[in-house]
């Protein structure tokens, strides 16, 4: 084959990994959302600011984020370290 026509292939072929791990990465994303809407008080801390006018709502979940945070540094310092 051509050098080109390797380096063509290789090129689609990267491609098509970072896809394939986007996808991945998407799906989890989405997976999360769906058992994060499940947990009743997710979102609704006490904490979290929530503005309420006729035509407009405007929620900051500052406890909330401040939560996950803990919880995910706690989490990628227990994996880091092995």
């Amino acid at each position: 084959m051509p050098y080109i026509a390797k380096l063509y292939m290789l090129a689609i072929e990267s491609i098509g990994k970072s896809l394939i791990f986007f996808g991945i990465i998407l799906i989890v994303i989405g997976s999360l959302f769906v058992v994060f809407g499940r947990i009743p008080w997710f979102g609704r801390l006490p904490g979290d600011i929530v503005i309420r006018n006729e035509n407009f709502t405007f929620y900051f979940p500052v406890a909330t984020m401040i939560l996950l945070s803990i919880v995910l540094t706690v989490l990628f310092n227990i994996i880091g370290r092995r």
